[in-house]
């Protein structure tokens, strides 16, 4: 049985998304995909609730994806979940956000580790408190073996932050001793990120109209492809993920080169 016969055969498309799907070369979908997940404030108010509704169906997305990128030949997938510029916002909507992540870790992780999901953390989770520093930490080694695929969250994370921490790094090694700046390279600098164990993004999607990076993963994103659509994240679905491998598919990588 084919790639795609596979993934059909897990799916119920309707016939928009049979149109967008049978386009798609499964034999070529990014390793990895990275998301900014945007709008679920802006979703909650076109349907008059408040902002933490939309954050909670937010969830319920990411869900949605990590499920179907399971289904289907990516290893990687990322969420920018918790900027080191979201303490900004207000106390109740941080205080919620923090809420939040345990609620929906302890509601989602039996039904993900079943799945194959490994759960992983990249960015600064001292940070958020003692809580939900353990329950990740506890999360991630109940589902360290799993090898379906790899669901990274940002927590407390940031481009600049990540870097600034890797710089530091690298400047006591080669003062104290330990490294020679000779050996200081990209792959080196790479190797040191949070990211560091896991193949960098050949596709950066951002939901609800931004197009802006917002501090996620300068580096990594070096290469990547950006898609941006206007869906709210609480609307993004199969489809939407369908079309933005088909755009990604579509472009010509030349990573500096010729065509």
């Amino acid at each position: 049985m084919s790639i795609e016969a596979k993934i059909r055969k897990d799916l119920q498309l309707n016939e928009y998304e049979e149109t967008i799907f049978s386009k798609i070369d499964w034999k070529n979908c990014p390793k990895h995909i990275a998301i900014i997940m945007d709008g679920n404030g802006r979703w909650a108010k076109s349907q008059g609730k408040p902002r933490t509704y939309g954050h909670k169906k937010g969830v319920d997305s990411i869900h949605s994806i990590v499920e179907l990128c399971g289904k289907i030949p990516v290893e990687y997938v990322t969420f920018y979940a918790f900027s080191t510029e979201n303490w900004k916002r207000t106390e109740s909507e941080v205080s919620m956000l923090l809420g939040l992540f345990s609620s929906s870790l302890k509601k989602y992780l039996n039904q993900l580790s079943d799945q194959g999901v490994r759960i992983n953390v990249i960015g600064d989770l001292s940070k958020m408190g003692p809580k939900i520093q353990k329950e990740f930490l506890d999360a991630n080694e109940k589902t360290k073996s799993n090898t379906k695929i790899c669901m990274n969250l940002a927590l407390n994370y940031s481009g600049r932050a990540d870097l600034t921490r890797v710089t530091k790094e690298i400047a006591l090694e080669v003062s104290s001793g330990k490294l020679d700046l000779e050996k200081i390279n990209e792959d080196y600098i790479s190797q040191k990120l949070y990211t560091g164990f896991m193949p960098e993004p050949e596709l950066m999607i951002r939901t609800s109209g931004e197009n802006r990076l917002s501090n996620f993963m300068l580096w990594e994103n070096a290469y990547s492809e950006f898609y941006f659509t206007d869906v709210h994240w609480p609307d993004f679905r199969e489809v939407h993920l369908f079309e933005a491998i088909l755009e990604y598919q579509n472009r010509n990588r030349k990573f500096g080169g010729l065509c």
